[in-house]
């Protein structure tokens, strides 16, 4: 998925990943039956593999999701994380299997089946390496908070997005802090209440997707950005992930701007902070960029 493609004639790894029985996870060692996990020069992969349901997730997709994100955000050999699908769509929200054997549980029972969800999104938000979902199809209601959490998205313009919820008596309740914070407000307000379908030249223009793509240009474009992340001070770029998610929309007050002048004092004393200057001064490349030659 995320290996230069310089032959445009090669099959996409999402082509491949279709085709791909379960495979064994680099991290685990288990075999992981919703997900297939790969990691090449710094980059893991992370692919849903539920074609046949348009990867619905259910309770196991969602343990698996937590597990590898937890495991990878902890591996030193990873320096970003693509989120990809294979099939024709990204993720159709729950498996209805799936929400048929809700319908019986408790309220206990479905405190605790939302907890998971909201537990699984909130790791992959709060990885600490870069997460980027690569969207080759269709998003509804819950994968749209998969796409939300994650720091960056890239989309084929033939996907479409939709927070269908309310079709169903339910709302988007678990996925609406990442829903909300990647759309904004005021578009949320719109599309939860409606359930419209918007595409991907919307979900472009709301800011909800970075950038809207060919689709044999997919690949090429995750690849790229991946390169550039992986170029980098992985120091650096956990620190801007914390700076982010601690500075987003909040009130410029006297506690912010002492966090935010702590952070900067800390990368500059810290070692990949001094190697880095050292080595723009020199015109050289800094270790972490001269140990992948």
């Amino acid at each position: 998925m995320v290996n230069d493609i310089k032959n445009k004639t090669q099959s996409s790894a999402i082509d491949k990943a279709k085709a791909a029985a379960p495979i064994k996870s680099v991290e685990s060692g288990n075999n992981y039956k919703s997900l297939l996990v790969t990691i090449d020069q710094h980059v893991a992969a992370v692919t849903l593999n539920r074609p046949e349901i348009r990867n619905a997730f259910n309770d196991e997709m969602i343990a698996e999701l937590t597990e590898v994100f937890n495991k990878l955000g902890a591996n030193d050999e990873v320096r970003v994380i693509v989120l990809a699908a294979a099939g024709k769509a990204f993720c159709a929200g729950a498996d209805l299997n799936w929400m048929r054997a809700m319908a019986d549980y408790s309220y206990e029972e479905n405190l605790a089946d939302a907890d998971k969800l909201a537990q699984m999104l909130k790791t992959i938000y709060q990885c600490p390496k870069p997460t980027i979902a690569a969207i080759q199809g269709d998003v509804y209601a819950g994968g749209m908070g998969l796409v939300a959490a994650c720091d960056v998205a890239f989309a084929v313009k033939i996907a479409n997005f939709c927070l269908s919820e309310v079709r169903l008596g339910l709302a988007p309740a678990t996925i609406s802090p990442y829903v909300i914070r990647a759309m904004g407000a005021r578009a949320a307000q719109r599309y939860f209440l409606s359930a419209e379908v918007f595409d991907a030249k919307k979900a472009r223009q709301l800011g909800f997707i970075h950038e809207r793509v060919s689709e044999e240009w997919l690949d090429d474009v995750v690849a790229t950005f991946c390169k550039n992340v992986v170029k980098n001070s992985p120091d650096a770029v956990k620190t801007c992930k914390t700076l982010l998610h601690e500075v987003a929309e909040q009130p410029i007050t006297e506690n912010l701007i002492k966090r935010t002048v702590k952070g900067i004092a800390d990368i500059r004393a810290s070692e990949q902070g001094k190697e880095g200057v050292q080595a723009f001064l020199q015109k050289r490349k800094p270790s972490w960029q001269a140990e992948d030659k």
